[in-house]
This record gives structure tokens, sequence and C-alpha cells, in this order.
């Protein structure tokens, strides 16, 4: 009975060690569990961070690039438009340049012509240094006639019916054009030629199957001499921007003589 006790006493003795070891484990792994919960959050924190501060890094890289992007973008605008305006001011100079250049080329064309205008009127060759180059010109301005003049000449003399000088005659196509030229131009000349001109064809029997048609050229002529002529159908040449000018209105059509 003695050692039944002893034994149960032993056991007792054991189940209690056996406890307070599983005790004393279980708080090691409690504090072990514990400690590893805490080391796992400081780990997660301390990550966290590390993500945070690499994500503003990232964000500021962006933010610089973005902003470097947009002043690139910025600076080539810039570039672009300062390039536009000075390709815009060079064509705009050239443009000038080129207008100041025409306008000076035709002021000296005109000085040129005024004074060899001017020189043929004394010598008495406005006809032929004047009227008869531009003879083609106002031809297909005032007729359409784009042929080639199968007959010009100045100083045309006739005989028939009566003595009498022409200062320019062209035939093109179905025309024939009479010119008269006077160095100063009066009202008696118009009347005078235009009487003429109703006479021409019997000073020109050669040309009966074709239209005649007069014009009568000077320097200067004023706008009552041009309204004149114009009313008895002749054509009003005055020196111009191309030697000899047709000075009529827009739209005349010549009288057929």
């Amino acid at each position: 009975m003695l050692e039944i006790e002893e034994r149960v006493n032993h056991l007792d003795e054991l189940m209690a060690r056996l406890i307070q070891t599983v005790d004393n484990n279980s708080r090691e792994m409690r504090r072990s569990y514990e400690r590893s919960q805490r080391e796992m959050q400081d780990f997660r924190e301390e990550m966290r961070r590390l993500y945070e501060r690499a994500d503003e890094r990232s964000r500021q890289a962006d933010e610089r690039s973005r902003q470097a992007d947009e002043r690139s973008r910025r600076e080539m605008k810039e570039f672009r438009a300062e390039m536009q305006q000075s390709h815009e001011r060079f064509q705009q100079e050239m443009r000038q340049s080129h207008e100041r250049f025409q306008q000076e080329m035709r002021q000296s064309k005109r000085d040129s012509d005024k004074r060899w205008g001017e020189l043929s009127n004394k010598l008495g060759t406005m006809a032929e240094d004047l009227v008869a180059p531009s003879i083609p010109r106002i031809l297909k301005q005032v007729t359409g006639c784009t042929a080639k003049i199968s007959y010009s000449a100045v100083r045309v003399r006739k005989s028939e019916p009566q003595n009498q000088e022409f200062d320019a005659v062209a035939v093109c196509q179905n025309y024939v054009f009479i010119n008269e030229t006077k160095s100063t131009l009066r009202s008696e000349h118009i009347d005078n030629f235009h009487s003429l001109m109703q006479r021409i064809r019997d000073y020109f029997p050669e040309y009966q199957d074709k239209q005649f048609i007069g014009a009568i050229a000077s320097l200067y002529v004023n706008k009552t001499l041009i309204q004149r002529g114009e009313n008895l159908g002749l054509i009003v040449l005055g020196f111009g921007e191309e030697l000899m000018d047709v000075l009529n209105s827009p739209g005349f059509t010549p009288k057929l003589f």
C-alpha cells in the first residue's frame, strides 16, 4: 500500500513538473510569438517607409521629367515661333525690296521713255520710236488680234486720190491700223483726222476687204481731247507705262471705217 502511494506521489510530481514545463514553454512560445509579431510589424513598417520614400522619389523624378519635357516643348515652341517670325520678316523685307526694285525700275523706265519721247518729239520721230513698237500690243488690246502683223510701215505716202502721208500703217488679220501722231495735239487735229478716216478707203484700195481703225497719238493728251477722240470712235494714244498707252475708257470699241 505504501509502495502504491509513493508511486502516485511520484506521478503527481512528474505531472506537476510536466505541467510546469509545458507552462514555461507556453509562456516562452507566447513571448517568442509576440517578439516575432513585433519584429514582423517593425519589418512591415520599415518596408512601408521604404516604399513611401521610393514612391516619393519616383514622383519627384516624374515631376522633374514632366517639367523638363514641358520646358523643352515650351522652348521648342518659342524657337519655332521665333523662326516663323524671322521667316516672315525676311519674306516681308524681300517683298518690300522687290517692290522697291520694281518701282525703281518702272520709274527708271518711265523716265527713260519720257526722255526718249521728248527727244523723239524734238526730232519728229515719235511715230517710229514710240508708236510703231506699240502697235502689236495696241491691236491686241483694242481688237483682240493676236496674229503676226502682216504689214507695218511708217511715213507711208499716198498720191491718190491726193498727196497724203500717214505716220504709221499696220495690217493684222482683218484690221488696218492707221495712225496720225502730233507733237502737240489740238482739237482740230482730231477733227481733221476723223475726216481723213472717213475717206481712208480711197487711199488703200488694196485693203477693200478689211476694216480700218484710226488712232491719234501725242505725248500728252488732256481728258477733254481723249473724250473728243473717243466720241468720234478714234483710239487715243498717249505716253505711258509701255511707250504709248491706250487712253480710251475701259471697254472702248473703236469705230470701223
